[in-house]
């Protein structure tokens, strides 16, 4: 791990995020059970241990200069990217964890017990049925679905405040040209992420108000 250590801390460097002695411990640790949980309950695609600082731990970094304070949901969390990274960052945001597989809930389970992360909240629910007693500050997801479908299927739990970030490779032209009427696009962000190939992009959508109409 000390070769996955130096990259983590050279590719946060590089984000321009510091990471404090513990914080780099925890993402390690939950590196480590990543890889070790992936063989048996196929967790990400990545298969090659060698490949998730920069495509798991340091994507999901990227986004975290955009995360402001207040309750989150990682919707399709699957392995945990971003949310658990981003809890591990913010101790103080509550994230809530959503995916309707099983095995993934049970791996996101484990991760909050080891790593004792307090602020982090898993969910075994499909999005559409998931009905939380207050809704969410801001919603993320991380190849959930496309931009479109992806506001869509989660309206019910933002208000005009929230803020959706999806997290995307190129940028979704044709996705965002069939968000609902009522959605926009408040920012779009190319991101660079160390070691990673290709483009990466962050949309930031809320809702439509009256304030956009006037």
């Amino acid at each position: 791990m000390q070769d996955k250590a130096q990259e983590l801390a050279a590719g946060a460097a590089q984000l321009d995020i510091a990471l404090s002695p513990q914080q780099s411990s925890l993402l390690l640790g939950y590196l480590a059970l990543l890889i070790k949980w992936n063989k048996a309950y196929n967790l990400t695609a990545v298969r090659n241990p060698d490949e998730m600082v920069s495509r798991h731990l340091l994507d999901s970094l990227s986004v975290l200069p955009f995360v402001t304070p207040g309750r989150w949901l990682d919707v399709g969390s699957g392995g945990g990217m971003p949310g658990v990274i981003l809890a591990i960052m913010r101790p103080d945001c509550q994230f809530t964890l959503l995916d309707s597989n099983g095995k993934k809930t049970r791996f996101l389970t484990q991760v909050r017990l080891e790593l004792g992360l307090g602020n982090l909240e898993v969910v075994n629910s499909r999005v559409e049925a998931f009905a939380p007693k207050q809704p969410f500050d801001g919603v993320v997801s991380r190849a959930f679905s496309a931009a479109n479908d992806f506001v869509a299927l989660t309206r019910h739990l933002g208000t005009v405040k929230t803020r959706w970030l999806a997290m995307k490779g190129q940028y979704p032209e044709e996705e965002l040209a069939a968000l609902p009427l009522d959605f926009r696009v408040e920012q779009s962000t190319q991101l660079s992420v160390p070691g990673c190939q290709g483009s990466r992009h962050l949309l930031i959508l809320r809702r439509v108000t009256s304030a956009d109409n006037g």
